[in-house]
């Protein structure tokens, strides 16, 4: 792999889609995400497959229903920089389909491979219990929305906003290993959206012996791809960061190791 960014669409497709990637098309085995922009009464169907899906209402409200399962008015902000989000979990072998209820709605589906799954279930802002990671320069807040302590069978979905002139992912870990009880294998993308438009930020993504070494200047909406290294994130002084991470692997556990050189900052 060699491109590890994805733009977001200035226009959306004529099905709203704004961002699209694959197991295909990002050369790798677990995750998928879409990102998708909606006029009111828009509806959006998407067959789950072999999949399990989790659809993070990014802002607005939408009618999310799966078979049977129907979830009215989901949706509990109008940015991503305005508290925690409304989403929905979907199994394997069924449709979820989408019908925005707001002018404006934009949902993030995310994407792992699944036999089984689970059940389908609404997973509701106020069940989200945000919470700072790190400390001054480091600080940021935390929206664990489908992680280990909710049922799923490959994915992890969480979120993180980040104040401008901060470092988030930091001290950098990476997680590219399947070594338990050390670290586990998990593919990830970086969804990032800034509180201003003109906003950017830096994410590196290296390596030990640097056979990747990279440093990607982000702008609104785009996806940065994390196949394996080490991966931290600078918010530009100013312009306060949101980012949405999709994770999956051959296990569903979030064991990571920390960069040895920066390892000290721990204590």
């Amino acid at each position: 792999m060699t491109n590890l960014v994805v733009r977001r669409r200035v226009v959306p497709g004529a099905d709203g889609l704004l961002v699209s990637i694959t197991r295909e098309s990002a050369g790798w085995s677990y995750v998928g995400f879409d990102v998708y922009r909606l006029a009111r009464g828009a509806n959006l169907d998407r067959a789950t497959g072999q999949h399990e899906v989790c659809a993070v209402l990014l802002s607005g409200r939408a009618d999310v229903s799966f078979g049977s399962n129907k979830w009215a008015g989901v949706g509990s902000r109008s940015s991503v920089f305005d508290g925690a989000p409304d989403a929905v979990y979907a199994p394997p072998g069924g449709t979820i389909a989408v019908t925005a209820a707001s002018d404006l709605c934009e949902v993030a589906l995310c994407w792992a491979p699944a036999e089984r799954g689970a059940e389908p279930a609404l997973m509701p802002a106020s069940a989200v219990k945000p919470f700072k990671r790190g400390s001054g320069s480091t600080e940021r807040t935390i929206h664990n929305i489908l992680m280990e302590d909710r049922p799923a069978e490959s994915l992890l979905v969480t979120e993180v906003l980040t104040p401008g002139g901060n470092w988030s992912s930091y001290p950098p870990h990476k997680h590219d290993t399947d070594d338990g009880p050390r670290e586990t294998y998990l593919e990830e993308t970086y969804y990032h959206r800034t509180a201003r438009p003109e906003g950017f930020a830096v994410q590196l993504v290296y390596t030990d012996d640097r056979s990747l070494d990279e440093a990607i200047q982000v702008r609104d909406g785009d996806v940065v791809l994390v196949p394996r290294g080490y991966h931290p994130v600078a918010a530009a002084p100013g312009y306060d960061l949101y980012y949405l991470n999709v994770m999956a692997g051959p296990r569903r556990r979030w064991l990571v190791t920390t960069d040895p050189d920066h390892r000290w900052q721990l204590d």
